[in-house]
């Protein structure tokens, strides 16, 4: 793989042809982009010209490459579940029962 162009700021920016080389690797967008040290969706977008976010017209998808089936998966982390936590409950129920009892 040839070694990316840099930009006037001095950070490498991956090319089409440096994706589409570990593509062609067998990667997937997201394996690229790590090799690639960029986003998962910038891969996406340097490879197909098209929002991961799927703002853009539909492109021809190659399933293959994209793990969960979807590009939309590659633009946002995923959602992380909270832990909930006893002290906070406590908290919250405290502080809504003091806001019950306040008088006016």
């Amino acid at each position: 793989m040839c070694p990316p162009a840099r930009t006037g700021i001095g950070r490498a920016v991956p090319t089409r042809e440096d994706v589409t080389e570990l593509l062609s690797a067998g990667h997937s967008y997201a394996t690229a982009a790590r090799e690639l040290g960029i986003a998962p969706g910038l891969a996406y977008m340097i490879a197909t010209g098209l929002p991961a976010d799927g703002s853009g017209a539909p492109p021809p998808v190659d399933e293959a490459r994209l793990e969960g089936g979807t590009s939309q998966q590659l633009v946002n982390p995923p959602a992380a579940d909270p832990v909930r936590k006893a002290h906070v409950l406590d908290w919250v129920r405290g502080r809504a029962e003091r806001e019950l009892t306040r008088s006016p």
